[in-house]
């Protein structure tokens, strides 16, 4: 790690701007700070789920996703930085369909609930589908390597499945969208 902070605050962005990766400056309001702001957000997200009761399996997934999420950060961080690579990808896709392989069909919606992991997960999916968005919106005004919203996309995937073992592994089970309760 190159320079230490010895002193957290330093008062350059006071004025409304921040430093980007590269030592270049830009406004903290920037379609770039959205995005890897909201990646920043949605990692600590994930830290909410790791701070519940979840299976070891599901924990080091999590914690090496966190991983991925800072190295992130740092691609969009870094106007040119590449980080997140397609075996990445493969991997999140690999677990997912793992994790996914023994859960029944989905036939209905499920409601973010299911004991408090599962709901944390379904909160740091929705982050993760912001930070998505927000980079997309990045990508429409400045150059983002795919493989970044590759990833956020395939990582909301993950969540939600996790979500779905996490309700099921805590005994509360996933809680259905009941669509027919207003035709009484």
């Amino acid at each position: 790690m190159g320079n230490r902070l010895s002193k957290i605050y330093t008062r350059t962005g006071d004025d409304g701007s921040t430093g980007l990766g590269d030592g270049s400056r830009t406004g903290k309001d920037s379609a770039r700070v959205a995005a890897y702001g909201t990646v920043d957000e949605a990692n600590s997200c994930i830290g909410m789920v790791l701070a519940s009761d979840v299976p070891d399996d599901v924990r080091e997934l999590l914690t090496a996703v966190q991983h991925q999420m800072f190295d992130l950060g740092g691609e969009l961080c870094i106007p040119g930085h590449a980080a997140i690579t397609g075996e990445d990808i493969d991997r999140l896709e690999a677990r997912l369909d793992a994790f996914n392989a023994p859960l029944p069909a989905l036939k209905d919606f499920i409601l973010p609930g299911g004991g408090e992991a599962a709901a944390r997960c379904h909160v740091a999916r929705t982050v993760v589908r912001r930070a998505e968005r927000e980079t997309v919106a990045l990508a429409r005004v400045e150059a983002v390597r795919p493989e970044a919203i590759r990833y956020l996309n395939r990582l909301s995937d993950l969540l939600f499945v996790l979500a779905r073992v996490l309700a099921r592994a805590s005994g509360h089970g996933e809680v259905l969208w009941n669509h027919d309760r207003r035709q009484a």
